[in-house]
């Protein structure tokens, strides 16, 4: 497989998630730590947007990071131009194909349109002879493939570097007509016989809950890039998530990479933060439940080898396993915790402590190992003065 490369576009699609905005040292905060993690390319925003924007773009591009720094622009020679003013090594310029929209929306014919791309593209690299360029035709799994095919080969033409398939509504299904694989893999051989072998990137959507396994699709199928955001973020229900991407990539994949991926949780964190945008208990990887064992049996065998319920060890991602104290816990669950606590109790004291830790759970409380010190030493107290039990309030 082709080495692969991930462009993070948290600080630009990541902005298209509604009501969501990050001021401009936040940014910078995470563009350094993307850096850290590994990543080949920020995609920092699209300057037109707004001018807080074009300065956080501006300011991005001058830190002294690996990343290639990026700008979005649509198919325009002021967008273009104001992307290069920022000083940005990337540039990614879109520009849809679909018959219908380009009746409906743009309001041209096709052959325009290949006009337009060509000289849009041309001057762009005119102007920035090293700039690395991509070319997307949004919406291009639901367009004419002849018109995608057409439009790729001009932009190359033109001096695009990079060819990127937009799912932009997450419309692609593994394994049926709709394949991702397929699609790169007829793409890649539409052009090479054309004689032309751009780089394929991915910008997969996730209305079908499906954007991590078309992108892995796209992978095995010889894509190079994959678009990728924090947490997710982006239009209605985002594109493929940074973290699950790496992780999979790292533990499934020969891809011949290597990310710091023990960055990821202060990574999420910062833009949870920021964002507005909570880290859902049950997130994959994440989480705070993602490593978290709850029922007796998966606690009592975890315990013993956490293979038996776990095939992602957590110490990747600098992470360790937790057992649940609730209304589900076993005896192995308080053994494992006070092992934890380095505290030894006899098995009087445990069945005492597992029954306050039941009765608890059932009003809907998980007990932390902290409070798990407190109950001990409450039942320490109650037995020596020969108290019947501990008071158990919501």
């Amino acid at each position: 497989m082709a080495r692969i490369r991930i462009l993070d576009s948290t600080l630009r699609e990541g902005e298209q998630t509604p009501g969501l905005f990050f001021d401009g040292h936040i940014k910078l905060a995470i563009a350094r730590s993307l850096d850290a993690l590994g990543v080949d390319i920020i995609e920092a925003g699209h300057p037109v947007v707004s001018p807080a924007i074009h300065q956080s773009v501006k300011l991005i591009a001058k830190l002294p990071l690996n990343a290639l720094i990026g700008a979005h622009a649509r198919l325009l020679k002021k967008d273009v131009d104001l992307a290069l003013e920022c000083g940005v090594q990337f540039l990614g310029i879109f520009y849809g194909v679909a018959n219908a929209r380009l009746s409906q929306v743009f309001r041209t014919e096709f052959s325009r349109a290949l006009d337009q791309i060509t000289e849009v593209i041309s001057y762009a690299k005119s102007k920035t002879p090293d700039l690395t360029i991509r070319y997307t035709p949004e919406d291009a799994v639901r367009s004419s493939f002849d018109n995608v095919v057409d439009a790729a080969f001009a932009a190359v033409s033109a001096g695009a570097d990079i060819i990127s398939i937009a799912d932009t509504t997450g419309y692609m299904v593994p394994g049926t007509e709709r394949s991702m694989y397929d699609y790169v893999t007829r793409l890649k051989d539409s052009l090479s016989r054309r004689g032309v072998e751009p780089i394929i990137a991915v910008h997969c959507h996730n209305d079908r809950g499906l954007a991590l396994a078309n992108a892995l699709d796209a992978y095995r199928a010889g894509a190079e890039i994959i678009d990728t955001t924090i947490l997710g973020l982006g239009e209605r229900t985002g594109i493929v998530d940074l973290a699950q991407l790496l992780t999979c990539l790292t533990l499934d994949f020969d891809a011949g990479r290597k990310w710091n991926l023990g960055k990821l949780q202060g990574l999420y964190t910062l833009v949870s933060e920021y964002s507005g945008v909570p880290i859902p208990a049950n997130l994959p990887l994440l989480g705070a439940h993602a490593f978290t064992h709850c029922a007796g049996v998966h606690t009592h065998a975890a315990a013993v080898n956490p293979l038996h319920y776990q095939s992602i060890p957590p110490e990747i991602l600098g992470r360790r396993m937790e057992v649940a104290l609730d209304h589900m816990s076993g005896m192995s669950s308080i053994l494992w915790a006070f092992d934890q606590l380095g505290i030894e109790v006899d098995k009087s004291l445990a069945d005492q402590v597992l029954g306050i830790v039941k009765a608890m759970g059932q009003r809907g409380r998980s007990v932390s190992l902290k409070e798990l010190e407190y109950i001990h030493q409450w039942c320490q107290v109650s037995d020596a003065s020969g108290a019947a039990g501990m008071h158990i309030t919501d």
